[in-house]
């Protein structure tokens, strides 16, 4: 979808609006809302699972948010909802894009309960025979079918200090430096296909991630959503850089996985490029987030300034929406 609309200067930015409009009432709904997930959730999709009041997994979940290995950033909340995980594991989740089980989702706060597979089919038929919205009496079915789980030894979670050690600087560079050193140590051989992982990524999009994720431990999550907004807009725009097209086209349209990144390291992207996808857009441009409950479907995209702009008549589009020459 967003490769199909590359050269479109509003390319899927209705799909884009809409999203993080519904990432905010999702994370903020009064309602009980359950999610039981049972396979791959990943990036958006994850959004659908990690805010909701119940998240349940199972031995075949999956979570990742791998964006920023293809020239994008690790959005839909997540730059609110990873900051905010203890110590540096959002960081290394982020730039990374490291992949959890349903027994680390729940040990790290991203799920709340985890069933065997083969009870979440009865899970789904007592849930909705309650009839009932009610938290606690959610809560009790659910727990009858859920059960205690420890994480394996060798789980990343078990690697805390390391990881707190190395993604606690300030750059991309001296992440990969440090965490590289720790490689060398007995016992850390985890580290080396990690390291070239990260290596292999985009370097504008482990740049943009990385500030992302540290503005968001400072930041509330309509501030997040906001600034993600502004995030996408721009990358899809290739304000700075293609590289989320070379991502999608490497892996999964030509599937050569050899992706040629402009600019082609990290020591490349100009610091003051990467400020600029981040500048506010005028006021009217912004993510229109409801600030107040009685106002809560304020915003949506049909009364936005994005659903009567006329992008075919605009040939300057992109620099409104930039708010920079």
């Amino acid at each position: 979808m967003f490769y199909d609309g590359r050269k479109s200067k509003d390319s899927c930015l209705e799909v884009v609006y809409r999203m993080y409009w519904l990432c905010y009432h999702i994370h903020t709904c009064k309602k009980t809302q359950v999610a039981l997930v049972h396979g791959i959730s990943m990036g958006g999709g994850a959004s659908l699972m990690v805010p909701m009041k119940f998240s349940v997994v199972t031995e075949k979940t999956v979570f990742a948010t791998p964006e920023a290995s293809i020239g994008f950033h690790t959005d839909c909340g997540f730059s609110y909802m990873l900051s905010n995980l203890p110590g540096y594991l959002g960081e290394y989740l982020a730039l990374t894009g490291a992949r959890l089980n349903g027994k680390e989702l729940v040990a790290a706060g991203l799920a709340t309960h985890f069933v065997p597979s083969e009870k979440l089919l009865e899970l789904e038929k007592r849930l909705l025979s309650l009839n009932s919205g009610n938290e606690n009496a959610v809560k009790s079915v659910i727990e009858e079918f859920s059960i205690n789980v420890q994480i394996d030894e060798e789980s990343v979670l078990n690697k805390k200090s390391i990881i707190d050690e190395c993604f606690s600087k300030d750059s991309v560079e001296e992440i990969i430096k440090s965490f590289e050193a720790e490689a060398s140590k007995e016992g850390n051989a985890w580290i080396g296909a990690v390291v070239k992982g990260l290596k292999r990524s985009s370097p504008t999009g482990l740049k943009i991630t990385l500030r992302s994720i540290h503005e968001g431990k400072k930041q509330t999550l309509p501030e997040c959503l906001k600034k993600e907004f502004r995030l996408t807009v721009n990358i899809l725009q290739s304000t700075i850089s293609s590289d989320v097209y070379e991502g999608i086209r490497a892996l999964t349209i030509d599937k050569d996985n050899a992706p040629k990144w402009d600019p082609p390291s990290l020591d490349k992207v100009d610091s003051e490029k990467v400020d600029l996808v981040f500048q506010s857009f005028e006021e009217d441009l912004e993510l229109q987030i409801p600030e107040k409950e009685e106002c809560r479907w304020d915003g949506k995209y049909e009364n936005s300034v994005y659903a009567t702009l006329k992008v075919a008549n605009e040939p300057n589009f992109s620099g409104h929406l930039q708010s920079f020459p």
